[in-house]
């Protein structure tokens, strides 16, 4: 078994994943004076029995290592992995000050790239095993890429140097990232990024129109839900056709990943239980709103855990 939890941030990103190996993930940050005490809280509880926690930054929008400051300073960051790059702001918040001193620490941050591996990212050895997460973007030899990075180099937008990350529970559901990639860059590298099936998607940038996920990434990845973060609705792609969780109702959504099937609980206690998902009586967590079977995977890279 393991968690995956996606923390209601208003606009903007934070994950953790409680691995079901010696291992828990955190996926960026959005915290603030008034909510850093809780979540912090949450995640030294849901990381307490774990040897190793590493911290992933897709990319430094303050949306997404805002209040890392905090973080860092409660649950010291000893595994900071980062696309590398040299990233400037016309302002720079301490967040982001703070960012790059991790970024640029060589003690502590890991440089991702497409394919890379790590001790226990995605290998194991006679001490622990893997967590199950792979890096399938960025690709540091891509032309669209660099372009990319370059513009995040001058003060631009660090939407499309994000990194795309997946990952797997051995014989059961998958999860992916996307940061905030926008929906032409993603359809400039679809031939060049591996896609396949995938159980859970977090739609890129909060599920905004900006970052709709093109069709051809949609037919590759097949996904049986997906989750759109918060924003002003009116800035939504709500998907059509595919099962949705939308942030904006339901808070907090935790998802219980146990053999092939995925229960799922919202912290809003007025999000009922909904009618397209079945009923597996779980109650590990409050408010249990429905359940999954996965369905059937292609083979995955790497062991998974």
């Amino acid at each position: 078994m393991s968690i995956v939890k996606s923390f209601a941030v208003g606009h903007g990103d934070m994950f953790y994943i409680q691995h079901n190996s010696d291992n828990f993930t955190i996926i960026d940050c959005n915290l603030n004076a008034d909510t850093a005490a809780g979540r912090i809280a949450d995640l030294k509880h849901a990381s307490r029995h774990k040897g190793i926690t590493r911290f992933i930054s897709t990319h430094p929008d303050q949306d997404h290592i805002g209040g890392i400051e905090l973080l860092d300073a409660e649950m010291p960051i000893a595994n900071f992995y980062v696309v590398k790059n040299q990233a400037t702001k016309p302002e720079e918040t301490e967040s982001f000050k703070h960012y790059c001193n991790l970024r640029d620490d060589l003690t502590k941050a890991f440089y991702i790239y497409k394919d890379c591996s790590r001790k226990w990212m995605n290998q194991t050895d006679e001490q622990r095993g893997s967590s199950g997460v792979n890096v399938l973007w960025p690709d540091t030899d891509n032309a669209d890429f660099k372009d990319a990075l370059a513009a995040c180099e001058q003060g631009e937008s660090p939407n499309n140097m994000s990194a795309v990350l997946r990952y797997s529970l051995e014989g059961g559901a998958s999860v992916m990232w996307l940061g905030d990639l926008e929906t032409e860059f993603m359809e400039k590298i679809t031939d060049h990024i591996a896609l396949e099936k995938t159980t859970i998607v977090f739609a890129s940038h909060h599920g905004r129109h900006s970052g709709k996920i093109p069709d051809a990434w949609l037919e590759r990845l097949d996904p049986q839900i997906i989750v759109i973060g918060e924003a002003p609705s009116r800035h939504l792609h709500y998907y059509t056709g595919y099962m949705t969780f939308t942030q904006n109702r339901t808070g907090d959504i935790t998802m219980e990943l146990v053999g092939n099937k995925v229960h799922f609980y919202a912290s809003n206690p007025n999000y009922k239980k909904r009618e397209d998902l079945a009923d597996e009586g779980a109650n590990t967590f409050d408010n249990y709103v429905g359940s999954i079977e996965v369905e059937t995977e292609y083979s995955l890279d790497g062991v998974a855990a």
